[in-house]
């Protein structure tokens, strides 16, 4: 078993890695992905399948990992944003052209309702939002999402447009 973990370890560290997941939740994943193993073992009939069943397992394990994390992300944290106080990299702001609005629209968002404000900051998390997983996520009906997110979206958009801040 030592010599599977050294010669396969920094192969699930990349794949761990490559899922955009930080030095900690990546070393969680290939330590559980070597616990699937143990448990798995019996279970492996073709010794060659190894390397595949591992990067798959990883794979599995990181995506897991990084769709609980979406979840746990506090979205309570709209003051903070809007005062400055989450640290943010403004750089990236400022070359967007987006520094003049991004007090406006942190503040906007903080006055949203709380089931907008869930709602917008989970589907804004993901690249392809799951409407199955954000259902269970939120506890509502799978086809009141698109609908939600529109109103959501068109609230957001109101405020803004009767904002000074945002309109000049």
């Amino acid at each position: 078993m030592d010599d599977l973990v050294a010669e396969f370890s920094p192969m699930l560290w990349r794949v761990a890695r490559r899922q955009g997941l930080d030095r900690s939740e990546a070393e969680d994943v290939v330590q559980n992905t070597w616990l699937a193993l143990v448990r798995g073992l019996s279970t492996l009939e073709n010794p060659d399948a190894l390397p595949g069943w591992l990067v798959t397992t990883a794979k599995r394990e990181a995506w897991r990992v990084r769709s609980k994390l979406r979840r746990e992300q506090p979205v309570e944290q709209w003051d903070e944003l809007a005062d400055g106080t989450v640290d943010i990299d403004y750089d990236v702001i400022e070359r967007l052209g987006m520094a003049p609005h991004y007090k406006s629209l942190w503040k906007a968002v903080g006055r949203l309702p709380t089931r907008c404000r869930d709602l917008l900051s989970v589907i804004a998390a993901t690249d392809r939002p799951n409407y199955a997983q954000v259902a269970r996520a939120l506890g509502m009906p799978r086809g009141s999402i698109g609908p939600s997110r529109g109103r959501c979206l068109n609230q957001l958009r109101d405020m803004l447009q009767s904002d000074p801040e945002w309109t000049k």
